[in-house]
């Protein structure tokens, strides 16, 4: 395999988020020590894993010699290259126009980076978003730190290599069909998707008809990840949905999990059907009551409306390009995965509505198995993370099909809202992490967190530099 990581022994160790917070506050270690640590691994392993999208290294520097507040205040970070960080370029993926920097913060990063984190730049991502892979013919792919011959993931593919690689313990990530779970999975990483409304949106994403983008981060630690909303919500919360609070351990409460390794298209393949089937044997094992279902909550028709609803997000990307990215904007440069997307709604544009209509009854679906089951598990992934160049975006109707094979599971709760984690609970016969997604109804990130406390204390998850 060809492994990559940072971690050694300088200020940043192999302490979690948390831990560097203590050792902060303790005085074991200093701000800037811990921001030139993490500039140090970020230039020794980027150039192996091309997870960076803009250094801001100097900005940190000087953000390190200022006082800091927040719960974390000092611990090193990055932000994902689509939300914006005043006087930084948003890029979201892609090279089709000339960077120019934003004006302010988003609504989000002010939230994000008010705990207390300090960001040392932006993240590498899918053009846009759009594939679970970010591969782009250009700017090159992310690759996996567990093995650089391996995707690193969806479109928060750059913060989740920084963060298995070490480069930094807490990374922001984004999901609009599975972009915080899907790298999660792939790298061995904790990925929160919270319930919709959870964390504040910039006002684009608000004012889609089905709200499918929810921000969150990407960490090493169940705790990191409790620790990260509870601050979050300190700053910023949603009357509308039950508080989180401090969550700090495992739950006494035993419950109902139902267990699916069948997506509305297809069984997930057989090596990851059995670790779904052996974590399922985990929580019996904790006392959990579970039961096996045979089919998802969901319709056939699924699949179609969601890729139509995706695509119609690069319809808009691509047809308001100058409006949103300037003069200089060139759609020839977009990647054949955007511009078939684009075409594809163009030529369906009429069955949009409908589709629409559908996808928000889903809903209704998972709310009736939430009222026979605490939580759902199912493998993050219906297969085992690919190589480099499976999903790369060449051919549209090619890379659409391995897509739709491959992210199986984790759009629904993008459409019905639904919170749903996945842990890095397994690895796959050559050693790659295997991740394991469970989903609650709206507004029980803390059922989520409690469980998963729980798992990670009975299994804890592998370590890339053991």
């Amino acid at each position: 395999m060809r492994r990559v990581h940072a971690f050694g022994d300088d200020a940043l160790g192999d302490l979690d988020a948390v831990g560097l917070a203590d050792a902060i506050r303790e005085g074991s270690v200093g701000r800037a020590e811990l921001v030139e640590a993490a500039i140090a691994r970020a230039e020794a392993v980027n150039p192996a894993l091309n997870a960076l999208a803009y250094a801001a290294f100097d900005q940190a520097r000087a953000a390190a010699a200022a006082s800091a507040s927040g719960f974390f205040g000092g611990v090193p970070t990055f932000v994902k290259d689509n939300v914006d960080v005043a006087g930084q370029p948003s890029m979201h993926g892609s090279d089709a126009w000339t960077p120019f920097n934003a004006p302010a913060d988003s609504v989000f990063t002010t939230v994000f980076l008010g705990t207390g984190l300090t960001s040392l730049g932006k993240t590498q991502l899918s053009e846009f978003g759009f594939s679970a892979s970010a591969e782009h013919p250009r700017l090159g792919p992310v690759r996996n730190p567990w093995d650089t011959d391996y995707t690193a993931g969806a479109s928060s593919s750059g913060s989740g290599a920084f963060v298995a690689a070490g480069v930094v313990p807490i990374a922001h990530a984004n999901d609009g069909g599975g972009s915080i779970r899907i790298p999660a999975a792939c790298n061995g990483l904790v990925g929160l998707k919270p319930s919709r409304g959870r964390l504040p949106l910039d006002p684009v994403h608000r004012r889609m008809p089905v709200g499918i983008v929810a921000n969150g981060v990407l960490t090493r630690s169940v705790r990191d990840t409790a620790a990260f909303y509870r601050e979050a919500e300190r700053i910023w919360r949603n009357p509308k949905l039950a508080p989180i609070g401090d969550v700090t351990g495992p739950g006494r409460q035993r419950l109902r999990i139902a267990v699916l390794t069948r997506s509305v298209q297809r069984e997930c393949s057989p090596q990851v059907r059995e670790l779904a089937l052996k974590s399922a044997g985990l929580l019996e094992e904790l006392g959990h009551r579970v039961e096996h279902l045979d089919e998802p909550p969901v319709p056939a028709s699924f699949v179609d409306d969601f890729v139509l609803y995706w695509a119609f997000l690069a319809f808009a990307q691509v047809r308001g390009g100058r409006r949103l990215f300037g003069h200089t904007f060139d759609r020839t440069r977009l990647d054949s995965l955007t511009l078939g997307l684009e075409r594809h709604s163009g030529r369906n544009i009429h069955r949009l509505p409908m589709a629409i209509v559908r996808l928000r009854r889903l809903r209704r679906r998972t709310a009736e198995v939430f009222r026979t089951y605490d939580a759902v598990l199912t493998p993050t992934l219906a297969d085992e993370t690919p190589q480099i160049g499976y999903l790369a975006p060449t051919d549209y109707r090619q890379v659409m099909d391995r897509l739709i094979d491959w992210v199986a599971f984790t759009p629904l709760q993008n459409v019905t809202g639904e919170p749903a984690i996945s842990l890095p609970m397994a690895q796959s016969a050559s050693g790659m992490p295997v991740g394991m997604m469970l989903s609650a109804d709206l507004g029980q990130e803390s059922l989520l967190l409690e469980l998963a406390y729980e798992l990670e204390e009975a299994r804890p998850w592998a370590r890339i530099h053991a």
